[in-house]
């Protein structure tokens, strides 16, 4: 499975973004699917995922609120993540994530190369 992230960019604080991963090699109904980030000098942390129908979704306690809303369209082998609000603090590398099983505390299968976001007060 190959993951491409888009839609990143620099945007003003309050602004909104949305996030894709498009999924090529094998049907992306077939994976749970996820939203991590990483910003300069901290770790990788989950964002948000999504199960595999779409139906079942779960957020870090910092994007909770839905200041961020995961959604994914199996037909278009496509996930989004749409983010308002955006804050300095979202500012970070976006990565897609797919799981055989789950994504947050599970094994991540498959990577995207990840796209930039920065937000700017």
């Amino acid at each position: 499975v190959q993951l491409v992230e888009s839609g990143g960019g620099l945007v003003q604080a309050g602004w909104s973004l949305r996030l894709s991963c498009v999924a090529s090699g094998r049907t992306l109904s077939r994976y749970a699917m996820g939203w991590f980030r990483q910003a300069p000098e901290n770790e990788r942390e989950f964002v948000a995922s999504v199960s595999r129908s779409g139906d079942i979704t779960y957020y870090a306690d910092s994007v909770k609120g839905r200041r961020f809303t995961i959604s994914r369209d199996n037909a278009k082998n496509t996930m989004y993540l749409q983010m308002n609000s955006l804050k300095p603090e979202d500012t970070a590398v976006y990565y897609c994530a797919a799981a055989r099983q789950v994504v947050a505390g599970g094994t991540i299968d498959y990577w995207g190369q990840g796209t930039q976001v920065t937000v700017f007060s």
